[in-house]
């Protein structure tokens, strides 16, 4: 794999960050430095900490840039929650984003076990 951007959980996380970047669109202008802002950034730091993972070039490295990367993925899904309280959003909008999120979710979990997993592997000297 030569780019981060041949990884399928990135282009997964770019897909949210896209349709979350759409969704802000319809949120009340009150919400503009509060909620939108938020599950804006949160939905950034998904991608841009799979990446930051990906330069490292060190699986013990890369595996904590995912699991931070889980981490703002479970934050932007609790924005949703709040969203859908807040009646910004619908059930079957959030559904969407929700089935969106658990899909990533495994990738990143997947991908951490894997690295985590060449970590423990004695290496040939």
């Amino acid at each position: 794999m030569k780019s981060f951007t041949d990884m399928e959980v990135w282009k997964k996380s770019r897909s949210i960050r896209s349709d979350i970047s759409e969704l802000v669109k319809s949120f009340p202008a009150e919400e503009k430095y509060r909620l939108t802002d938020q599950i804006i950034r949160s939905s950034r730091s998904i991608g841009n900490n799979i990446a930051e993972g990906h330069g490292r070039f060190n699986h013990i490295d890369s595996a904590r840039f995912l699991v931070t990367a889980r981490g703002s993925l479970i934050e932007t899904m609790d924005h949703l929650v709040i969203a859908l309280d807040e009646r910004y959003i619908n059930e079957e909008i959030f559904d969407k984003f929700k089935d969106d999120c658990e899909e990533c979710l495994r990738m990143l979990n997947g991908y951490i076990k894997y690295l985590r997993s060449q970590t423990t592997k004695p290496t040939n000297l």
